[in-house]
């Protein structure tokens, strides 16, 4: 069958429809882009905010609905959102045809066939992550995604991950180590490990033999994993993602500083410039012990690039707490910010405290950020121009097919002038010509290979 997926959501869910388009693949589907030529849609969802599920839900009605014209249509939904509603979700949209939590997506080739022979509603949730289940990749990419952690055992107030994902479970290092020879052989230069709070990785079961001795003396699982993918011939570079500043170790900030394949990037979020605030979120920091963090970490790496979430409209949050947090963005000076306005998620602590922040000025107050870190944005990427970088190609830019798109090692954006001679996987010099808020334009700077 020819099979359409729709991804909602983060990097782990870009991962899962991978793994999903892999065991559907394995067993005879085709993968397709058109949905006038799709006899299957399935749907990966997110629940962190409630607009991402009203999307899903939205798209799941029109296309159940369009079973009526076509009535051998088969659409299925998976991930956060089917975890969380569970059964429920039948209910909310008729005529679907199965529903598989994140923990059970191996289980769609099956139930495909299952809907196919006449069965109705099936569903699966899971109970545990798959080890046996997490190697399957797309060929033919300079770039690849390798989860190593599952769930998170944080309780942040207002957030859902806990429920829908599931307690933490780290994949054992020579899994990985593995999986990421295979994808190097096949022409992988770079990857990115993704789990919902990456820096515990290891932490709550071992994922590394006794025997094992680190090479440069590392103690934690997450630089000792980062060192020996390292060591992996003709893999370029390592990337890794998302963080909590809590697990931002000083070996952690070592490895950064020896290991020159890991991409000098960090992803930290913050939340809010209000200790009263961040005390209410359950960050388990302060905004002073963030600041004096990152302040360390940008003094062992002058050229770390730093970007960061916010969340504004918290229920009890005081437009004075929104000038502490619009401050803090002004003084830390990041190089990117994700800004999302609050939206309460059930059976969270926060969900139960009144929503007493207009919509209009949650609206507002995130405006005024963006428009701060635009500024920002703008101004860190000017400092670039002239110089030149190490850009890895990716492909061809996706608004414009005649110039090439890579990333620098601070996971900066760049495109190519027309005509450049690049293929993905390349790793080259780059002079910086113009920047732009999220993108800066180069061309080829002699010797420009690596």
């Amino acid at each position: 069958m020819n099979i359409k997926i729709i991804t909602y959501g983060c990097q782990m869910n870009e991962r899962d429809s991978e793994r999903l388009a892999v065991f559907l693949q394995h067993q005879g589907h085709s993968l397709t882009s058109a949905e006038d030529e799709a006899q299957v849609f399935i749907l990966n969802t997110c629940s962190v905010r409630a607009k991402a599920e009203a999307k899903a839900l939205g798209k799941l009605r029109l296309l159940t609905a369009s079973k009526a014209a076509y009535p051998q249509r088969i659409v299925g939904v998976v991930g956060c959102m089917v975890q969380r509603l569970g059964r429920d979700i039948f209910r909310l949209v008729r005529a679907l045809d199965f529903a598989v939590g994140p923990r059970a997506l191996a289980r769609v080739p099956e139930f495909i066939t299952a809907v196919a022979a006449g069965q109705q509603s099936l569903l699966d949730l899971g109970t545990a992550p798959d080890a046996s289940a997490q190697d399957g990749h797309i060929s033919g990419r300079a770039t690849a995604l390798i989860s190593i952690l599952f769930g998170c055992n944080r309780q942040c107030s207002y957030c859902i991950v806990p429920q829908v994902r599931g307690p933490e479970w780290s994949r054992p290092a020579e899994a990985i180590i593995a999986e990421a020879q295979r994808l190097v052989a096949g022409g992988v230069k770079e990857i990115t490990l993704l789990g919902q709070s990456i820096m515990a990785y290891g932490r709550c079961q071992p994922v590394w033999p006794r025997s094992y001795r680190s090479p440069r003396g590392f103690e934690e699982p997450l630089p000792r994993l980062l060192e020996a993918l390292q060591a992996i011939p003709a893999l370029r570079r390592i990337r890794f993602t998302s963080n909590h500043p809590s697990g931002c170790t000083p070996e952690l900030v070592r490895a950064l500083v020896e290991l020159p394949s890991v991409s000098t990037h960090l992803h930290l979020p913050l939340q809010s410039g209000s200790d009263r605030i961040l005390g209410l979120m359950r960050r388990g920091y302060s905004v002073a012990e963030y600041s004096a963090g990152i302040q360390r970490v940008r003094s062992a790496l002058p050229d770390l690039a730093l970007t960061i979430d916010f969340i504004v409209g918290l229920p009890l949050e005081t437009q004075a707490e929104f000038e502490m947090t619009r401050r803090l963005l002004a003084a830390l000076k990041f190089d990117n910010a994700f800004i999302f306005k609050y939206s309460a998620r059930p059976h969270t602590p926060a969900a139960q405290w009144p929503d007493d922040v207009d919509p209009a000025e949650k609206l507002r107050r995130n405006h005024v950020l963006l428009a701060e870190q635009n500024q920002q944005c703008l101004a860190l990427n000017q400092k670039l121009v002239g110089r030149v970088l190490e850009v890895l190609i990716e492909g061809p830019s996706r608004r414009n097919p005649q110039r090439f798109s890579g990333r620098t090692r601070t996971n900066k954006i760049v495109l190519l002038e027309p005509g450049s001679d690049v293929r993905p996987g390349d790793l080259v010099r780059v002079s910086i010509q113009q920047a732009k808020m999220q993108t800066l334009y180069g061309r080829l700077a002699s010797e420009d290979k690596f």
